[in-house]
């Protein structure tokens, strides 16, 4: 009887683990198809930005058409949005059928995250608050910043999609156009690739950046027409000045000179007034 027992118990359980097997082998194949084919984890938790967006910040997308066309070409895109809350790329993640692989400033790479940023394969920028960065400085050997930009050329060479937040920080006040940083000139002058402009709004307006993850809000996504590589007028870092020229021109929002950073009335935040200091010359010098 006992042996029985044990029999029917084998029998279950093999049942059992070959109908979990059969159903997450389903679950990983409907995983497969996404921005990333080799990476079921990712396409998963690209879905779940999606309920999140909707849910949360009652996304709204503009443009649509605009993201299939990029979706659509072979080769490298550099991707750019004005800069909001910390919650940005997670929006434009959440809908774009692309693998964006993101550059973030280094001030707000969190150590805890250490593994999400390696498996996000984060480029990170140092930034340097209140200081203008050329083109040249951008791409200069033996410096942080110019690995960080030559990095993101070669991805984009190599047929990849960048993110990037020309602005450089966080618009403060909202709906105000910061200076774009010529750097972005440098990496699109290099790779000769289509730039898909997208313009955010409505997020969150909170600080820290990352408590918008977690504030509801009613934000919009507009994806402008593809710029073409001889679509430009400009040269170098004159690409970044046409950039904020048309987002001006399509959003009607005005512009500030100031830098990412520094705040209105008073200057610039204590942290980089402090990394300025230890560089022996005064905050938000040029």
């Amino acid at each position: 009887m006992q042996d029985l027992f044990w029999f029917i118990l084998v029998v279950v359980a093999t049942v059992a683990a070959g109908w979990l097997a059969i159903g997450l082998g389903r679950l990983i194949s409907v995983f497969e198809h996404g921005p990333r084919s080799d990476d079921p984890l990712f396409n998963m938790g690209q879905r779940i930005a999606r309920w999140y967006a909707r849910r949360v910040h009652r996304l709204e997308v503009e443009g649509y058409e605009h993201l299939a066309d990029a979706a659509s070409r072979e080769g490298g895109i550099v991707l750019v949005a004005n800069h909001t809350a910390g919650v940005d790329p997670v929006l434009i993640q959440a809908v774009a059928p692309l693998d964006v692989r993101w550059m973030m400033a280094e001030d707000m790479r969190l150590p805890a995250l250490e593994g999400f940023w390696r498996w996000m394969r984060i480029i990170f920028v140092p930034r340097e608050t209140g200081e203008e960065v050329t083109a040249e400085r951008a791409g200069e050997r033996g410096s942080d910043r110019g690995e960080s930009v030559r990095e993101a050329i070669r991805h984009v060479q190599a047929g990849g999609v960048l993110g990037l937040f020309p602005e450089g920080g966080i618009e403060r006040p909202e709906r105000t156009l910061l200076p774009f940083m010529p750097g972005l000139g440098l990496i699109v002058a290099r790779t000769r690739a289509p730039v898909l402009p997208v313009v955010v709004e409505g997020t969150p307006q909170v600080d820290p950046a990352w408590s918008s993850l977690w504030r509801r809000s009613r934000s919009k996504l507009t994806f402008l027409p593809v710029i073409e590589p001889d679509e430009w007028r400009s040269r170098g870092r004159g690409v970044a000045s046409e950039l904020r020229d048309r987002y001006a021109a399509h959003t009607g929002w005005p512009t500030s000179e100031r830098p990412a950073g520094i705040i209105p009335g008073k200057g610039v935040p204590e942290r980089a007034s402090a990394r300025a200091s230890a560089r022996g010359r005064p905050p938000g010098a040029g």
